[in-house]
């Protein structure tokens, strides 16, 4: 009788990658590696920082190193830059995400993608008084009533994940912030669309309108991701006029 041993890694990380096309790579990992190290430039920006958060900026980098070295690149430091978002090499685009007991990055080539986003959030309501902060009626009354095809899932906390997922794919195309209330989020059974209330960045001739992501559960994690799919030729421009809340 053979016996299976389930890695608690894997499972989250196919849980993620199952969210994003083929060419994407992922690493995930369910708690901090104490053998995780941070190049001095990285080091830098967690000197004063208390110890949970130097252990999940530290675990977050390697989990980004190693989806990096599935598409063939050599380890590189990965420092936050304006908004907070990680500064890729040359040529890729990623994202990030951490929470209890969860880190994950996934990366590829800006021909596959003009911009990933993904995040991960306890599969639990929003504290009280946060829904209507970052929502609008509509989605508010949206929330009240769609259906998303499978029980116990805490629909506000889907929603600000999505959000979360729709921002990490903004920030790098639009360089400003998205305020949570500048999006109006729309769920259906494993997918949901964003559709963006201020003027987008301009890809393929016209501004970006919507996002589109997926979703799904994975024990006690809600995941989100978002892709923004690059076509040959395309390229962006950005509204200088665009303010974030």
């Amino acid at each position: 009788m053979t016996t299976i041993q389930h890695d608690a890694r894997t499972d989250l990380a196919d849980g993620l990658r199952m969210l994003l096309p083929p060419r994407v790579a992922v690493d995930a990992r369910d708690r901090d590696d104490p053998g995780e190290w941070l190049f001095p430039e990285e080091r830098a920006h967690v000197d004063s920082a208390v110890g949970q958060r130097v252990r999940e900026f530290t675990t977050v980098r390697g989990c980004a190193r190693r989806a990096l070295a599935q598409l063939g690149l050599p380890a590189l430091p990965i420092v936050p830059g304006s908004g907070r978002a990680p500064i890729w090499p040359t040529g890729i685009v990623g994202s990030m995400t951490h929470c209890h007991r969860f880190r994950a990055a996934a990366v590829t080539t800006e021909g596959n993608a003009f911009a990933i986003g993904i995040d991960a959030e306890i599969n639990s309501p929003l504290p009280v008084g946060v829904l209507p902060l970052i929502t609008n009626a509509s989605e508010r009354e949206h929330l009240r009533s769609s259906v998303l095809g499978r029980s116990g899932v805490p629909r506000d906390k889907l929603l600000f994940s999505a959000k979360e997922s729709i921002f990490k794919a903004w920030f790098p195309l639009a360089r400003t912030w998205l305020d949570f209330t500048q999006c109006e989020i729309t769920l259906r059974p494993g997918v949901f669309v964003g559709r963006l209330l201020v003027p987008g960045p301009v890809i393929s001739n016209g501004p970006l309108q919507e996002m589109h992501g997926r979703w799904t559960v994975c024990g006690e994690h809600i995941f989100t991701t978002v892709t923004v799919p690059a076509a040959p030729h395309d390229s962006i421009t950005t509204h200088s006029h665009i303010r974030g809340g």
